[in-house]
């Protein structure tokens, strides 16, 4: 037999439920904020360095991370902008931007390693030894990067000290350029930051 309204236990069960349907009402709200403060799933890298063994780590890492499902955003700053300038492009330069641009590295296939360079030998070395085991070559790396919407970021003022214009840059799918500022930004709501 169901009770009515009126019996003395029914009263008990609505108020039981009224304070269960409360609860859940809080619960589903605590949910739903801390979702909004979970970090994003995305990798933020800085790519500092203009050396072939840590801009093969910077685009190895790049590409797992994407391959994985992760956002991935790379911002190259000082040195690291030597992999990024294309050989074959030229633009007109002043002569301080034409001096920067003799010092520093012009495309991938002129980056020293940062250990045992040897003069521009180790780079080769190593170059000989990945093509050897079929690894993927940096420039590879970099096509893959594209193909995995991996987003690339060239510092605006490491661009302006350095003499470096985005004219010169690689042709690359997801190529920008910001300032440290709008990166860091950006960097805070994700799970992953590095620096490189």
């Amino acid at each position: 037999m169901s009770q009515s309204a009126d019996e003395p236990g029914a009263g008990r069960e609505s108020a039981e439920l009224l304070a269960l349907r409360a609860q859940l009402s809080e619960l589903q709200e605590k949910v739903a904020e801390l979702s909004a403060r979970a970090p994003a799933d995305r990798l933020s890298m800085v790519v500092f360095s203009g050396s072939l063994d840590r801009q093969l780590a910077a685009f190895l890492i790049a590409t797992a991370a994407a391959a994985s499902g992760m956002e991935v955003v790379m911002f190259f700053t000082f040195w690291g902008l030597g992999a990024l300038r294309d050989p074959k492009k030229r633009v007109a330069k002043t002569l301080r931007e034409r001096l920067f641009g003799v010092m520093l590295p012009r495309g991938t296939r002129t980056l020293p390693l940062s250990q045992l360079n040897l003069g521009g030998l180790g780079p080769r070395l190593v170059r000989y030894i990945m093509a050897e085991q079929r690894v993927a070559s940096l420039e590879e790396l970099i096509d893959l990067a594209g193909e995995l919407n991996v987003q690339i970021y060239a510092c605006d003022m490491s661009r302006a000290l350095l003499g470096i214009k985005m004219e010169e840059l690689i042709s690359y799918p997801h190529l920008g350029a910001c300032g440290a500022a709008t990166f860091v930004e950006r960097a805070a709501g994700g799970k992953v930051s590095l620096f490189l």
